[in-house]
């Protein structure tokens, strides 16, 4: 399938995806670093687009040929990190179900914080799906049960045109992992510490984290232990001065981007695209159950017509 990539940001969903084995042809995004970042570790060029401009967007791309839309329009305003209002960036989800209902692909995915479900902009692009045809599943997946060391939840839409609700429900619930994957399940030997420091929201969070637990939700900003930090009741180490938080290439392990992957820009854009990303091995376990579900389709397609062959075959012989 040749898929094209809506608010690519650094290459996450992107990178998983052709993991996976699909060809990821084309991608698009508005912040000029993260387009930077992505052209310099993909075989395919980023373009750097306002995606609120849907006639502008569908009039360049209608003439190539798409087979599924993949994206994740801008989640702040949803996050639990940031106000929870729904402002203008909001409107990129509409943005997104225009684009997809305009072109038309037989497969679309749509990526956001858990709690976007039940916002008003979902609510509205789910109608807008749901009117042009789409059969939906719809799914929060916590990261640490997709090959990811992280308790990092997402929800996830993924659409079919003419297919019925909830089509992948069962496939995505039997590849799940049993057990959540620990930051050492992951990095192995290439941590060298036991406990690091992850700086809270607020202090009556912990702060302090084992490597053999997944690792918080890794955010767009990295702090470094404040002075006054007293320790938590939670926190699995006592402050020493050994302790120091995960170095910026670890953040982008634990979002599981390659060891060479390559970050352009300042260190204060490079930590946003971490924190802002799809990780890479949650987007391959959806590409994966993607492909399942059309490898079962084949199937479930092909025995039709064997059953059906083989229906017309006993008619000849009853009629001979």
């Amino acid at each position: 399938m040749k898929i094209l990539d809506l608010f690519c940001g650094c290459g996450g969903l992107s990178l998983g995806f052709q993991q996976a084995g699909y060809d990821v042809v084309g991608a698009f995004d508005a912040w000029k670093p993260a387009i930077e970042t992505y052209n310099a570790n993909m075989d395919h060029k980023a373009i750097l687009c306002d995606l609120s401009d849907v006639d502008g967007f569908v009039d360049s791309v209608r003439r190539r040929k798409i087979d599924m839309i993949i994206g994740g329009p801008p989640c702040q305003d949803f996050s639990s990190a940031g106000q929870r209002k729904e402002e203008a960036r909001a409107s990129l989800t509409r943005s997104y179900a225009e684009i997809i209902t305009r072109l038309q692909p037989r497969y679309f995915v749509m990526e956001n914080v858990a709690r976007s479900k039940n916002s008003q902009a979902y609510i509205n692009a789910r109608k807008i799906f749901s009117d042009a045809g789409y059969g939906l599943t719809e799914t929060v997946l916590d990261a640490s049960y997709c090959g990811v060391p992280q308790i990092r939840k997402r929800f996830f839409c993924i659409g079919v045109l003419g297919e019925k609700y909830g089509f992948m429900g069962d496939i995505i619930e039997r590849a799940l992992n049993e057990k959540r994957m620990t930051v050492r399940d992951f990095l192995g030997k290439e941590i060298e510490v036991e406990h690091y420091y992850r700086h809270p929201r607020n202090y009556n969070r912990r702060a302090i984290f084992s490597v053999d637990e997944p690792s918080a939700t890794i955010r767009g900003v990295s702090r470094p232990i404040p002075e006054g930090y007293k320790g938590h009741h939670r926190d699995t180490s006592k402050l020493e001065r050994s302790l120091r938080p995960l170095t910026t290439v670890e953040r982008s392990r634990i979002q599981t981007f390659p060891p060479n992957f390559k970050w352009i820009g300042s260190k204060t854009d490079v930590e946003q695209m971490i924190g802002n990303a799809v990780p890479v091995n949650l987007a391959k376990f959806v590409a994966s159950c993607i492909t399942t579900y059309v490898n079962n389709s084949k199937f479930a397609n092909a025995k039709q017509i064997n059953v059906a062959t083989c229906n017309r075959k006993s008619l000849q012989v009853r009629v001979a």
